[in-house]
C-alpha cells in the first residue's frame, strides 16, 4: 500500500486489518469480507483490499502497453473492467439486502470475466507482455471463482431457510 491516503490512516488500517466483519444493515444475516486464500488455508485476506490491488495492478500494466490503433481501445476496456471489480465489490459489501448483495456480486463476477477477455486480447496484440498478462489473468480467474462461490453460498443459505 502506498502513502496516497496518509500515514496515520495507513497505520490505523494495518492495525485493524482483519479484525472486523461487515454486516448488511437492517438484516438478520451477516456477510464477511474476510475470505481464505486458496493456497494458504490459514491466512485470511481482505477482499476489498485484494480487488483494489487488482485494479491498481491493471492500471500499472496498462501503462506498459504501447499505444497504437489496435491497443488503445483494448487498454480503455481493460482499465474499465479491471478497476470496476473493486468498485462493484465495495457496492456489494454495502448491499441493502441479500438479493442486492447477490446481484452486485454477480456484477463483480462479470467484470472479472470481462477483464480476463481483455487481458487475453493484450497478450495477442502485444506478445512481449504475454507473461505479465497471464499473471493478471490468473488473479482475475481467482476473483471470479471467489465471487461465484460467494453467490452460491448466499443462495444456498436462502434455499435452506425456504425449506424450513
Amino acid at each position: 500500500m502506498k502513502d496516497w491516503f496518509g500515514k496515520s490512516t495507513l497505520r490505523h488500517y494495518k492495525k485493524n486489518l482483519g479484525k472486523t466483519s461487515h454486516k448488511i444493515s437492517n438484516s438478520k444475516y451477516q456477510i464477511s469480507n474476510q475470505y481464505q486464500m486458496p493456497n494458504n488455508k490459514n491466512k485470511n485476506f481482505d477482499l476489498e483490499e485484494r480487488t483494489a490491488k487488482f485494479g491498481e495492478d491493471i492500471i500499472k500494466f496498462a501503462k506498459k502497453i504501447p499505444r497504437n490503433t489496435i491497443a488503445i481501445p483494448i487498454i480503455n476496456q481493460l482499465i474499465k473492467a479491471g478497476t470496476s471489480v473493486g468498485a462493484n465489490y465495495c457496492e456489494a459489501d454495502g448491499a441493502e439486502s441479500k438479493k442486492d448483495f447477490e446481484h452486485k456480486m454477480g456484477i463483480c463476477k462479470k467484470e472479472a470475466k470481462e477483464t480476463k477477455h481483455w487481458l487475453r486480447m493484450v497478450a495477442t496484440a502485444v506478445p512481449e507482455l504475454k507473461e505479465e498478462s497471464r499473471k493478471l489473468w490468473k488473479e482475475a480467474q481467482e476473483l471470479t471463482l471467489i465471487f461465484f462461490s460467494s453467490i452460491n453460498s448466499s443462495k444456498k443459505k436462502e434455499d435452506k431457510k425456504k425449506k424450513k
